[in-house]
């Protein structure tokens, strides 16, 4: 089996794995970083979405030999200590409902807010359609976002 060098939440780690083996089974079953989630397993619920070079991406549906060149940042790696605004935002408000989505929803938010640091209400629903959430959570998560960029802007 041959291995990689990734680059994950500004670490290398050396990793052996076949080369068509998505990034999601990387960062779970072999790096034990957990806290992004299976949810589809084709790229479209958004469950899974880690940063990879300064853009949201679904990590399910990247093998590992498409990542190589770059850096990879899970939501353990988002902050430190959870102190990222969204994350804050996130806790504040109470977001999370069944919290199955949540990473994936705040990587995506963080991706989002890292472009566009004062998005309107359609930048926000174009920006988060892609990840689902099935409970519904969307008015609570549109409001943290707005928090966030108010927190970042200040």
């Amino acid at each position: 089996m041959p291995s990689y060098t990734l680059t994950i939440n500004a670490v290398k780690r050396t990793v052996s794995a076949d080369p068509d083996t998505p990034l999601l089974w990387i960062l779970r079953d072999t790096l034990g970083l957990t806290g992004t989630k299976y949810g589809c397993g084709k790229g479209i619920c958004g469950t899974c979405t880690v940063h990879y070079n300064g853009n949201a991406v679904r990590s399910c549906a990247l093998p590992i030999t498409s990542v190589l060149e770059g850096n990879i940042v899970t939501i353990e790696g988002l902050s430190e200590k959870g102190n990222h605004s969204v994350q804050q935002a996130w806790m504040k408000l109470d977001v999370p409902q069944c919290g199955y989505c949540q990473s994936g929803q705040i990587m995506a938010a963080a991706d989002l807010l890292s472009k566009n640091e004062n998005p309107t209400d359609k930048d926000i629903n174009v920006a988060m359609q892609g990840v689902l959430c099935r409970c519904g959570t969307y008015s609570r998560i549109r409001k943290a976002i707005h928090l966030a960029a108010n927190k970042q802007n200040k």
